[in-house]
């Protein structure tokens, strides 16, 4: 079980998990276009998904995390795609972990996601 499933289940609230490595399982890439997918497999368990957000780039993983299915874990994430690898969320927080680590502590602006 991973973090988004210990997540979900603390605050009883849906999760996705979503890495920019594969952390359990193996797959076939899938085709090159964006939207692509393919079965992340476990010990023959189907536990996740290879997806493809970007023409040509290396795919991400998609887990279901909590409270949610793997159809609609996929479709939440190609929604947060904004012309970017990483959905937007997990970018953002990206880019304000590394921020904080080099030293830089702003205020965090506030606004829309997409």
């Amino acid at each position: 079980m991973g973090l988004a499933c210990h997540l979900g289940l603390l605050l009883d609230l849906p999760t996705v998990g979503c890495a920019k490595s594969v952390l359990v399982g193996t797959y076939e890439e899938p085709a090159p276009e964006a939207g692509s997918f393919s079965p992340l497999r476990d010990r023959g368990e189907i536990v996740g998904v290879a997806l493809r957000t970007k023409d040509r780039t290396s795919p991400i993983f998609v887990s279901p995390g909590h409270k949610i299915d793997l159809e609609s874990a996929i479709a939440l994430v190609l929604r947060c795609v904004a012309g970017h690898r990483q959905p937007e969320p997990t970018r953002q927080a990206h880019l304000l972990v590394n921020r904080l680590r080099r030293g830089e502590h702003r205020e965090p602006t506030t606004g829309r996601l997409f």
